[in-house]
């Protein structure tokens, strides 16, 4: 049960000591019970109140880690239904399933292929985060086979499928030392595979149609000892998908329903359809999944769910920024052209690739705009004449040209005047109002 922020205060030591940050213990509490700040933050809490008050401050959605070689994947510690609220923390890991049946050689290249894959956007490397290798052969020598292959190819997490013991057994041995997420455990295995999970510190995906079931489960799994579970309603369309995904986020998070506060794993390819995979990926990134298991990867295809999961798992409070700098596009000299725009990543990347993508060389100054675009920093008084001045000082740029020469953006043309006061030694020229005509300007105005 959620404890109120007067029930943990009374817990607290009430000395207003100041040691978590806050300036009182009742100010803790209530961040406490909002699941703001982590119980740790107090170093003064008593024993005796320790455990009770650690239950009521976890998250409603237990954080699950998979590991392995230096990657790690995390899943939960989510406390609101949708992203406006506040923010979504962790995004879903998406994992490319192979089999062991597959031959050893294209298992390794399927993987590899997958592995390989990264994108840069806005300034962010995006790349699947793992594998999964599920036992179909029968043969626990050959799961453990193709587990070797696939780390000949890749050292990111793993989840090993299979309801066998036996088999889960033995694809364990092969990643001795990783942590894994076991795949999966279901009324009749259960037993065998917490034993299994807690031996070799897994995390364990339960399986179960429906929501008492499910709770039933996790009850059992938890009581054997294996803390870290994932949850597979065995949802695989669209509605019934979205119905079971959402009942469970709901009473994790409005009930506190401990039994059911866990990530969600998904399966798109199981939809009966392969054209569907993508849509239900989209699904599950969206409603609430913490690791999805694909089928088949493209480039064309993984693009787009990368990015979108990209765009849903950034704070909504705090702009995607690139660092306020000069960067050097098309290596310039010092005759060459210097840009100034903000340090709201799309508005960098947006003029930073057409004067990459056109040849020309140029001075790219990033101003400190709060993460702001040019129009709404300039109208938030963030991107002003003075603060475009004093970053021109602060990196020297005067040293590196020989031709003092400043392109504004065409949508704040009006800092034009209040810039030459600020620079009396420089040219202020405005430039167009969208970043593909900067080329052109540049060939035909400088």
């Amino acid at each position: 049960m959620a404890l109120s922020g007067i029930q943990i205060y009374k817990m607290l030591p009430q000395t207003n000591c100041k040691d978590c940050g806050f300036p009182t213990c009742l100010a803790f509490a209530m961040k406490l019970a909002a699941k703001q700040v982590e119980l740790s933050s107090c170093p003064h809490v008593a024993e005796d109140a320790k455990a009770q008050l650690s239950e009521a401050s976890e998250p409603p959605v237990r954080l699950v880690s998979l590991k392995a070689n230096g990657h790690e994947v995390k899943a939960g510690n989510e406390v609101v239904m949708f992203r406006h609220e506040k923010t979504f923390y962790n995004k879903p890991g998406l994992f490319l399933r192979v089999k062991d049946s597959q031959p050893a050689g294209e298992i390794q290249a399927a993987i590899a292929e997958a592995d390989g894959y990264c994108v840069n956007y806005v300034g962010r490397d995006l790349t699947l985060d793992g594998f999964a290798v599920e036992a179909v052969s029968g043969d626990a020598a050959v799961f453990a086979a193709a587990i070797a292959a696939v780390r000949q190819a890749s050292h990111r997490p793993l989840i090993l499928i299979s309801t066998d013991p036996a088999m889960i057994a033995a694809g364990l041995r092969a990643v001795d030392g990783e942590n894994p997420l076991i795949y999966g455990a279901n009324t009749g295995n259960w037993q065998a595979m917490a034993d299994l999970a807690k031996q070799h510190h897994a995390s364990l995906a339960v399986i179960a149609e429906s929501l008492d079931e499910l709770a039933d489960l996790t009850e059992k799994v938890k009581e054997a000892g294996v803390k870290d579970i994932v949850l597979d309603p065995a949802a695989r369309n669209l509605s019934r998908s979205l119905a079971l995904n959402t009942q469970i986020r709901r009473l994790a998070l409005k009930k506190n329903f401990r039994p059911l506060g866990y990530p969600l794993i998904s399966f798109p390819g199981e939809g009966g359809d392969p054209a569907q995979e993508s849509v239900m990926a989209v699904h599950a990134i969206t409603k609430y999944a913490g690791f999805i298991v694909l089928d088949h990867f493209a480039a064309e295809t993984a693009y787009p769910l990368l990015v979108l999961r990209e765009n849903i798992y950034t704070d909504p409070q705090k702009p995607i920024q690139v660092q306020p700098d000069v960067y050097e596009i098309n290596t310039p000299g010092p005759d060459d052209p210097v840009l100034v725009t903000t340090n709201f990543s799309i508005t960098y990347f947006s003029v930073a690739n057409e004067i990459e993508g056109s040849g020309i060389p140029a001075w790219l100054v990033v101003t400190d705009a709060e993460g702001m675009s040019v129009l709404t920093a300039w109208a938030a008084g963030k991107f002003d004449a003075e603060r475009i001045a004093k970053t021109i000082k602060s990196f020297n740029i005067a040293d590196k040209v020989n031709r003092k020469r400043i392109v504004i953006p065409g949508h704040v043309a009006v800092l034009s005047g209040e810039l030459e006061e600020e620079l009396p030694d420089w040219e202020i020229r405005v430039g167009p109002r969208e970043a593909i005509d900067l080329p052109s300007f540049i060939k035909q105005v400088l």
